[in-house]
């Protein structure tokens, strides 16, 4: 009797696993599937919407803009975190706390509200949209994950091996290439491929701020405007790959254990 009320809760993760898990396994399912219809039964398994999409110009176009954001964000997040964080954890302990929060004031505003004001701010200004304010608009909401992460671990840095390296006749560049930067090196790349995810699955502020074009998240928007095939699922397949590829490295990285 008291094995029961385990096995309900054991039940119940089961269910509320599968129930998240499923509507990715119909995706991924219906990606390969013989019918245009995206219903049930499938006939068969084909790849042949695989071809089509890959055979379409507007895919590796879309494809090469988001390669081109996120690549950019990736570098440009990274340099900026370091630098952030650097200068973060010589400040007093509540003064880097104050600053934190500002500077992570644009991940707690919604995505919907955050395009607005970067459409806004960019017409304002007379900045024409397109890639280059997409990959200023996702640094406004990537850059605080990484500056939080290099900042975490720079904290626990133990600035007497730099200072040690100074006292040997180490320049700070010196000092920072040969020490800090070995040390934090596995740190840095985590958060930027994290940056970098985020980065290749947003929607709402690339389709605020791109003009015209497409990449992989505003094409699949596109095509569902047109109608509902499995070549959808195929991009949507191609990107979550991606996404998670990235995610699960950068989780390995830097060794995150929730």
């Amino acid at each position: 009797m008291r094995d029961i009320p385990t096995l309900c809760w054991r039940l119940f993760g089961a269910v509320t696993f599968l129930f998240m898990l499923s509507p990715l396994l119909i995706l991924v399912l219906f990606a390969f599937s013989d019918k245009k219809l995206l219903a049930f039964p499938i006939p068969g398994l084909t790849v042949d919407w695989f071809v089509k999409i890959f055979g379409r110009p507007e895919f590796w176009v879309a494809f090469q803009n988001s390669m081109v954001i996120v690549v950019s964000v990736g570098v440009a997040s990274t340099i900026i975190g370091i630098m952030a964080a650097s200068a973060l954890i010589r400040l007093r302990p509540r003064v880097a706390s104050i600053s934190i929060i500002l500077l992570t004031m644009s991940v707690m505003l919604p995505p919907l509200v955050l395009a607005l004001a970067l459409l806004s701010y960019f017409t304002s200004v007379g900045a024409g949209l397109g890639l280059p304010m997409v990959i200023l608009g996702h640094l406004v909401f990537t850059q605080p994950f990484v500056i939080l992460i290099v900042y975490a671990r720079m904290s626990k840095f133990d600035l007497a091996i730099v200072n040690s390296a100074r006292d040997l006749g180490a320049s700070p560049l010196r000092a920072y290439f040969s020490v800090t930067l070995p040390i934090i090196r596995p740190t840095i790349i985590g958060a930027a491929l994290v940056a970098m995810a985020l980065s290749l699955d947003d929607f709402i502020i690339t389709f605020f701020t791109i003009g015209g074009g497409n990449t992989l998240p505003t094409l699949i928007w596109g095509m569902l405007r047109q109608g509902v095939d499995p070549s959808i699922n195929v991009v949507a397949l191609i990107l979550m790959t991606l996404t998670i590829g990235v995610s699960i490295i950068a989780l390995r990285i830097t060794r995150y254990r929730g």
